[in-house]
Formats: C-alpha cells, sequence, structure tokens
C-alpha cells in the first residue's frame, strides 16, 4: 500500500498559498471565464516591464519559465543543432531539446556540484546554438558568482545563445550575484529567464517570463502562442507585482528556514554545501538512498536521484520539523 504524503517538499514549490489580495484578483478573473484573454499578453510584458525597469520590447512571457525556453529554443535552434547544459539539472532540458529535434550534450557537474564553466565552454563547437546556466543551480543550489559569470559570457561564441534561467534568484541572499540589467547590455545573445512559480507561490497558473536584447527577444515572440496567457493567471501576477514587499517578507522566512535546515543538518552528520535556492541538497556519498527512504516512511515526498541526491524542498516549519526527525538517525 502506498505512504499517503502529509509534505510535499518534491518540487520546489512555495509553502504559502496565494496572498489574499491575489486570490481576490484571481475570483474577479474567473467571473469572466467566459471571455478571452488578450491575443497577446501585452498589457502583462508592459506591467513586468516596468517591475523590472526594463522596456517592454524587451520583455517576452509564456506558459512557466519552461514555455519561455522552448519558445527561445524554438527561435533560434534547427533540427540537429546542439544545445548544451550542465547535467544534472533542471528534467526539462532535455526533453525541450527532443521537442525542438536538438541534440541534448549534457555536461557533468562538478565534484562539489557546481556546474563546470570550462567544461561548458568548451563544449559550444559550431553546431552548438544555445548553452543553459541554471543561478542558483537546481538542484544542487550552487551559484556561479559575478565574476565567474561576466568571464563566462565573454568567451560565449556570438553564434551561441545563452539561457541563464534565475528561477531561483530571489532565495539567493547576501550572495555575489550578477549584475544582470548590465550583463544584458553587454551581450545581446544573453535571455535571463524569471518565473513567478518560486517566490512569489504561482506554480499551478505558469506564467514565467525572459528579459533580453530587443532582436532577441522579437525573435522569441514570433514563436508567441496566441490567446497563451489565461486571465486568471495575468491578474494574479499584476496583484502579485503590487504586493511585492509582503511577497519578498515571505521569501525571507523560506531563506531563514533554509539555513535553520543545512545548520541542523551539519550538526546530525550531513555534509551540506552551501545552498541558494529554496532548498536542501543532499549528496552522495552520504546515504542519500537511506535518507530517501527515511523521508518516504516519514510521509515526506523529496526529490531523489538515486545514488546521487536528495532535493528538499524548504517546506513549512512543521515540514522542515518532520525532515528533521526522518534524518535525524539516518547519518551515523
Amino acid at each position: 500500500m502506498d505512504i499517503p504524503v502529509l509534505h510535499r517538499l518534491a518540487l520546489n514549490e512555495s509553502p504559502y498559498p496565494p496572498l489574499p489580495s491575489v486570490r481576490r484578483a484571481m475570483r474577479r478573473a474567473v467571473a469572466q471565464a467566459h471571455r478571452y484573454p488578450p491575443f497577446y499578453p501585452d498589457d502583462l510584458i508592459e506591467d513586468i516591464a516596468a517591475w523590472c525597469q526594463v522596456s517592454p520590447d524587451s520583455v517576452v512571457v509564456g506558459n512557466g519559465s519552461v514555455g519561455v525556453a522552448l519558445q527561445l529554443l524554438q527561435a533560434v535552434i534547427e533540427p540537429g543543432e546542439r544545445l548544451v547544459y550542465a547535467w544534472r539539472s533542471f528534467d526539462a532540458y532535455p526533453l525541450l531539446a527532443a521537442m525542438v529535434g536538438a541534440q541534448p550534450v549534457p555536461v557533468p557537474l562538478t565534484p562539489d556540484g557546481c556546474q563546470d564553466l570550462g567544461a561548458l565552454l568548451a563544449a559550444l563547437d559550431d553546431r552548438a546554438r544555445v548553452v543553459v546556466l541554471c543561478n542558483p543551480h537546481n538542484p544542487t543550489g550552487s551559484l556561479v558568482t559575478a565574476d565567474a559569470l561576466s568571464a563566462f559570457l565573454r568567451q560565449v561564441p556570438r553564434h551561441v545563445t545563452v539561457l541563464l534561467d534565475e528561477a531561483y534568484v530571489e532565495f539567493a541572499h547576501d550572495a555575489d550575484l550578477p549584475d544582470t540589467p548590465t550583463l544584458l547590455l553587454q551581450h545581446p545573445n544573453l535571455l535571463v529567464l524569471r518565473t513567478f512559480s518560486k517566490a512569489y507561490g504561482l506554480a499551478a497558473l505558469r506564467v514565467g517570463y525572459g528579459i533580453g536584447a530587443t532582436g532577441l527577444v522579437a525573435q522569441i515572440r514570433r514563436q508567441q502562442l496566441p490567446f497563451g496567457i489565461n486571465a486568471v493567471a495575468t491578474a494574479a501576477v499584476k496583484a502579485s507585482l503590487r504586493a511585492a514587499d509582503e511577497l519578498r517578507r515571505r521569501v525571507d522566512t523560506v531563506v531563514a528556514e533554509r539555513e535553520r535546515l543545512q545548520s541542523q543538518l551539519l550538526r546530525r552528520g550531513w555534509h551540506i554545501r552551501p545552498g541558494h535556492a529554496n532548498s536542501v541538497w543532499l549528496a552522495a556519498p552520504d546515504p542519500v538512498d537511506e535518507g530517501a527512504a527515511a523521508l518516504t516512511a516519514a510521509h515526506v515526498q523529496a526529490r531523489h536521484y538515486p545514488g546521487e541526491g536528495v532535493r528538499l524542498t524548504v517546506g513549512s516549519r512543521r515540514a522542515n520539523d518532520a525532515v528533521l526527525a526522518a534524518l535525524a538517525g539516518v547519518h551515523r
């Protein structure tokens, strides 16, 4: 018999439901569900652009950040050309490669769970068209620092588009973060990818966006699906932008819980490296398979990569306490 799940900590979701003001906006939009949303999400793009302090023609919106990533690949990759990414990473990257007929080129992480920038650069041959960096990295939570990213971008050939996936950037507090606006001005082959699924807690509504040079964004927008962003999602995002300060306090709470989890697991003998996402990474050679079994027995659902690691989403304090209790006796 399947063990029931009490704590869902596998998908890096927010532990918090939408704010009351966001739920009210969603209800108002639902009342108009018999009407189509805009053909293209121009009004939402304008709001996101103003929020990011960039021009609207440098913003593209899609069905989650993965939707924007697919639009990019459709715009710049021909069948048989190569998509280069670190591995392990976000599970969607090889799936997206298959969808556009690209050859996936996975590049192993370094032993400490970081993206190997030198190896990624070495993989950028004449057939490579897109290279993905995930910052902070999923699933390890490691960070590419500002200087390292700047040096990397200077060495990427112009025929290669860099997809900088910043789905977790809001959780990277007190870190050496890249100056994204400056990088975008310097590198017209760079697209920065972000989402409202993680820090803003709208995972079910599927809204992500990209910021890049106007020429690149224009190419990507040609792949925009008409009526592709629904009205409830649009209303929720707009309300979330108005509640940014309140949502930022929620992020601060998640970060504090992440630090508590990391600290407590270190005390229990786990070799936890600093992480900058809304998750904690348990890596082999620690007993990750035994840890995953203990979590399942405690009704905690985590993301288990057999023989490699366990990614634990930072949940509510109660959920995180359940994690600590489950793992207390594993590492001896």
